[in-house]
């Protein structure tokens, strides 16, 4: 779904459900019906060289509570932007409230490096964005959403805010570390409910931190 389309309904949580129920109904490849405020469908159907053996999963990448329920309700699955923590998971999973097998993947920067101070440094320009106000669900179960966002105000730009968040925040924000300490983290992702997770590879040259990430595995 176009995101700025989403955003700019009158009722986006409305729209949200129909176009997962349509997208259910299509990927079957049989006559789809749908008569909604944003999705109205007259018997369209996927031609039969576009039906997938197996119909795919569908995943929402929600936030909010209301959106997360209706992932619950409608999608196979969540995506959980970054960062991700078990605190995080387990509120948006209450929301979510899934009555069949439900998929969560989650998305973290990560940084891997023998020195855990090298990963950290690594990580810390990737979090600039962490002060909006957008990412209030991911931070404030972890008790120290308001100390960030006093300290992002007082910040000159992102950059410098991302510079001066402290080392423990910045080690629950991200994955870094060394390989046997990001693998810990991802189990405790794994036993909060994570089904899969996705490392977003930080530092200044991508090719190395992808060969440091593979470390992980």
């Amino acid at each position: 779904m176009d995101a700025q389309r989403w955003r700019l309904a009158p009722q986006p949580l409305t729209l949200l459900r129909e176009y997962i129920n349509a997208l259910r109904a299509l990927r079957t490849g049989e006559p789809a019906q749908a008569d909604g405020r944003y999705v109205r469908l007259d018997g369209l159907q996927l031609h039969p060289s576009a039906v997938p053996e197996q119909a795919p999963a569908i995943f929402a990448g929600v936030r909010s509570p209301k959106s997360l329920a209706i992932s619950g309700e409608t999608a196979d699955g969540t995506l959980l932007a970054e960062p991700v923590t078990p605190p995080y998971v387990r509120q948006a999973l209450r929301s979510i409230n899934p009555q069949r097998p439900h998929r969560i993947t989650a998305y973290n920067i990560a940084a891997v490096d023998s020195d855990p101070r090298t990963a950290m440094s690594a990580a810390r320009p990737a979090l600039k964005a962490l002060g909006d106000t957008d990412w209030k669900p991911h931070i404030a179960p972890l008790g120290f959403y308001n100390e960030l966002t006093q300290l992002r105000r007082r910040s000159g730009s992102a950059q410098a805010f991302a510079q001066a968040i402290p080392d423990q925040w910045v080690e629950q924000l991200s994955l870094t570390g060394t390989s046997a300490h990001v693998r810990n983290r991802l189990d405790n992702l794994f036993l909060s409910g994570v089904t899969s997770a996705v490392l977003i590879p930080a530092g200044p040259d991508p090719r190395a931190a992808l060969d440091a990430l593979v470390m992980v595995l």
